[in-house]
């Protein structure tokens, strides 16, 4: 009987990591795509697609019910944080497996200043984090950030009057050092499956060249499995971090899903959409990860269908298409 997987945010570089990675390991599983857009870069990695409100309004999950009973799917991989929550808070109405974490720990981590304070009352690391209206100006140097932001919108250096910021910013120190971006994959009974590091540098708010370290792994791994211990973890999650010239990681952002360079990783020995298809659809343990040392950078591609003149016409004619 044949197996189906609907992938949501086809139109952003997650989905469509997820999309490739599906189809290199699961040539045999039958795709459904979803997007707040009907047409998007990603449509060609599908056999299907159907266009749906965004998470937060109040029809999505009904909408996403109906595809999930029309198309028979077996399985939903989400691609974006607040599409994490809403099906994670709404997963035992959906009648299908949901490869997510509880939603309790999805909402904390979908804001950067309930992480701080969740991680320090753990006492877990994570940046020193203040809202606008408690800054102490104790910092020589801070970043503002919306509390909710990814992707590097909206982020203000040295802002000139910090108890000004609009309303849903915080505060951080401007930590100098490398950035890092850590994936990790946790199994469905609670256990850490593996991780996988990057330095990274970004475009853009996306990774656009990334370099595989293992420097860090043993520290790294003692953060994360506290993260664990505390429950609520499944699956895919990214930790991004800042090392300082003295080698101490500061956390500063939790992102509770599949992570954009999924289909960088995938190539270089951590898989872990294969994992969470490999548990969630077939019940079978994850493969054991094999991280190998690599450098990594992104390119753009064209799709492009020849003689189209509408593109609401092109949903669910992939054979159209040309990519370059």
């Amino acid at each position: 009987m044949e197996k189906k997987i609907l992938v949501t945010g086809i139109g952003g570089n997650v989905g469509q990591g997820i999309l490739r990675n599906i189809r290199d390991c699961f040539p045999e599983v039958i795709i459904v795509g979803v997007d707040v857009a009907i047409f998007t870069s990603g449509n060609f990695l599908c056999d299907k697609t159907f266009q749906v409100p965004y998470s937060y309004e109040d029809n999505y999950i009904k909408v996403i019910q109906n595809i999930v009973e029309e198309e028979k799917i077996d399985l939903i991989i989400p691609s974006t944080d607040y599409e994490v929550y809403y099906l994670a808070l709404s997963k035992c109405a959906l009648k299908t497996n949901v490869a997510v974490s509880d939603y309790q720990i999805a909402k904390i981590y979908l804001d950067k200043y309930e992480t701080f304070l969740h991680h320090s009352k753990h006492n877990i690391p994570f940046a020193k984090s203040w809202l606008p209206k408690d800054y102490d100006f104790s910092e020589k140097e801070i970043i503002a950030k919306p509390r909710e932001g990814r992707g590097s919108r909206g982020i203000l250096i040295n802002p000139l009057n910090p108890s000004e910021l609009p309303e849903g910013y915080m505060i951080q120190p401007l930590v100098k050092g490398k950035e890092i971006t850590t994936a990790v994959y946790v199994t469905k009974e609670n256990f850490l499956h593996s991780i996988f590091t990057m330095e990274r540098e970004l475009s853009n708010g996306t990774t656009s060249k990334s370099k595989v370290i293992f420097d860090y792994d043993n520290d790294l791994r003692i953060i994360i499995q506290k993260m664990i211990d505390l429950g609520g973890l499944k699956g895919s999650f990214n930790l991004q971090s800042i090392v300082t010239i003295t080698g101490e990681i500061i956390p500063f952002e939790v992102n509770c899903r599949i992570s954009g360079t999924n289909s960088i990783r995938h190539n270089l020995g951590f898989q872990d959409v294969k994992y969470a298809v490999q548990e969630y659809l077939f019940d079978i343990k994850p493969d054991e990860a094999k991280p190998i040392k690599g450098i990594a950078t992104r390119i753009l591609l064209d799709v492009v269908y020849p003689e189209a003149e509408d593109e609401n016409n092109l949903n669910n004619k992939f054979s159209q298409h040309v990519l370059y």
